[in-house]
């Protein structure tokens, strides 16, 4: 990495010109200036060939419009890891410009890589954020030094109250008209003086000269964020955050479901549709495919729109606050211990976390995992025993009709699976699981604006990704029921459905279905009239240790091999049928 680097426009990003990086280590607040530099319109893209997620928009700056590309945060540029390819890669792919964030609170670590992304030879403004906090606790940063030191303009900025923006739009668009400086011009920048400091001195000896101690007071947020890694009031603050979050998701998805969208669905969608299509189609199969029991235009409102649409949509509002208030990563140190005994690190604890939101970026996340057995371990327990919140909410329209505790003694089974599936792949998985290493950010409000774009980026990947296969589902129901193959295929496997399993034959369309989208083994169970407690439970437990659905049955073979994905399909399915069979027949013994 000695010397500047010179731009040959080699891996340039397809269809990109005037592009700028905005980058930074991890959690400094990148996405904040993100949100505060762009429009509405942004996308979230995959960089190719890899599963390292990036997002882009449009920044104006005067009367020119530019590509702002947020960058994965990376602590160093050596390529150790997918993200700092991908970083690497974004700087060779010729950039006019690089907005490198600083955290002020950890400014060593900070300064080295800003220094590395001097060796690229790129215009660079630093944006020196979260300013207001270092001076909570306890110190001040000369910003007119630090620029000197760095030899590039260092903007003071509090990203979450939108300080310094301005400003840092302003700088940019100032060295955006200043001629290119060529590598030969640039031997005495800070970043390219050779070898005589290795980059962490020349970083500890540039923040010792311009950070400054004076008194400062911590705000409720830091006290909090202290206390939340200790045991005591830890665990109490971590179970009451759980509670809290849980009670926003069941409780708030229930009253948009059946006080807002029911309703609207019932009284309005369905009879809409059903007078359209009864007004010119005559009545016989076609039509009842589309308006009839299972007809696309009312079991598509009913399950897609009532019944999952309202858990998905908050499950994303609760986790995205956690995510960017800093909460998940104080409740993976606070829970190390448990995981370890789950034959996985704390830090996991967000992955498997994630994978109650849906299973394919649970699966990719648990690319931070330092070893390949971690990460079939992480992927193995969100496939067994982590339902997502498609299926979640599904189960709890379910239960709905039951007693509450059902859905109490659901998570209970998934946990006690989730421990056993953990402990059976650390014995018998050769490899090891490294300590847990984790960043623990300040503990911030999020910025509406940034948690906005995150919660509108994240349902629309949600309805991208999972409306066609759902509406797939739908219509193979349809065509299944009309057609009479429903009954036909009923009757070879109804010793299983019936005879194991305790349910009624109808049930068989959850076994079809919940290959194609995991919440679709449940949402059939809710049009069978008569069904019992036991029966509802039996189900329940089918469709959360059921088959993964195609999504992630091609995520697993993309991301180990179709080798694994078959393995750990035939393995949920055997232990789905075995689990709920037992469960219905030791019930049965005591009834």
């Amino acid at each position: 990495m000695a010397g500047c680097h010179d731009i040959n426009g080699e891996e340039k990003v397809p269809g990109k010109q005037n592009t700028i990086l905005l980058m930074g280590n991890p959690n400094v607040g990148k996405s904040v200036f993100f949100s505060d530099m762009t429009g509405i319109q942004v996308v979230s893209s995959n960089y190719a060939g890899t599963t390292v997620t990036y997002t882009e928009g449009t920044v104006k700056l005067g009367d020119e419009s530019y590509t702002l590309i947020d960058v994965p945060g990376t602590y160093s540029l050596e390529a150790t890891s997918d993200a700092e390819a991908v970083a690497i890669s974004f700087l060779n792919s010729n950039p006019v410009a690089v907005i490198c964030v600083l955290d002020a609170t950890n400014l060593e670590r900070n300064i080295k890589l800003g220094l590395e992304l001097q060796k690229y030879n790129v215009p660079i403004v630093y944006a020196l954020n979260l300013l207001d906090v270092a001076k909570r606790h306890g110190f001040e940063i000369n910003t007119g030094l630090l620029s000197i030191e760095l030899g590039a303009p260092v903007i003071p900025t509090v990203a979450v109250k939108g300080e310094g923006i301005d400003e840092l739009k302003n700088e940019l668009k100032n060295i955006l008209k200043r001629p290119g400086r060529g590598c030969s011009e640039c031997s005495s920048c800070p970043g390219c003086k050779g070898s005589e400091l290795d980059a962490w001195e020349r970083a500890k000896e540039i923040a010792d000269r311009v950070r400054i101690r004076v008194e400062g007071e911590l705000s409720f947020l830091d006290r909090l964020g202290r206390n939340m890694v200790k045991p005591w009031p830890g665990f109490p603050i971590a179970f009451l955050v759980i509670l809290l979050s849980l009670g926003v998701i069941v409780g708030g998805g229930k009253v948009l479901s059946e006080i807002i969208l029911l309703p609207l669905v019932e009284n309005a969608l369905v009879p809409f549709f059903r007078n359209l299509f009864s007004s010119f189609i005559p009545e016989g199969m076609f039509l009842n495919i589309l308006i009839g029991e299972y007809g696309i235009f009312v079991i598509s409102f009913e399950w897609i729109i009532t019944l999952i649409f309202p858990y998905v949509f908050l499950f994303y509002v609760v986790f995205s606050f956690l995510e960017d208030s800093g909460v998940l990563p104080r409740l993976s140190v606070l829970f190390d211990n448990l995981m370890r005994r789950m034959g996985v690190q704390g830090g996991s604890m967000i992955t498997i976390l994630m994978g109650y939101g849906c299973a394919v970026p649970a699966i990719i996340g648990s690319r931070v995992a330092t070893t390949k057995k971690e990460r079939l371990i992480i992927s193995a327990v969100v496939c067994f025993a982590v339902p997502c919140i498609s299926q979640t909410g599904a189960l709890i329209s379910l239960f709905a009709g039951f007693s509450p505790l059902l859905l109490v003694l659901m998570f209970l089974l998934s946990f006690v699976i989730m421990i056993i599936v953990s402990n059976v792949l650390s014995r018998v998985l050769k490899g090891k699981v490294d300590p847990l290493v984790i960043e623990i950010p300040n503990l911030l409000m999020p910025n509406a604006s940034a948690y906005g774009k995150k919660l509108m980026l994240r349902m629309k990947n949600f309805l991208v990704e999972a409306e066609l296969p759902m509406l797939l589902s739908v219509v193979i129901a349809a065509l299944l029921k009309e057609t009479g193959l429903l009954d036909y295929i009923a009757v070879y496997l109804e010793p299983v459905i019936s005879g194991w399993l305790g349910l009624p034959k109808e049930a068989v369309i959850a076994l079809i279905l919940g290959i194609v989208r995991r919440e679709m083994a449940v949402a059939p169970l809710l049009e069978i009239e008569g069904l019992t407690a036991l029966q509802a439970f039996v189900g329940g437990t089918v469709a959360l240790l059921y088959l993964p659905c195609l999504s992630v049955f091609g995520i697993l073979s993309k991301e180990f091999s179709p080798k694994v994905a078959l393995a750990i399909a035939g393995s949920t399915v055997l232990t789905a049928l075995t689990v709920a069979g037992l469960i219905n027949q030791v019930a049965h013994l005591f009834m």
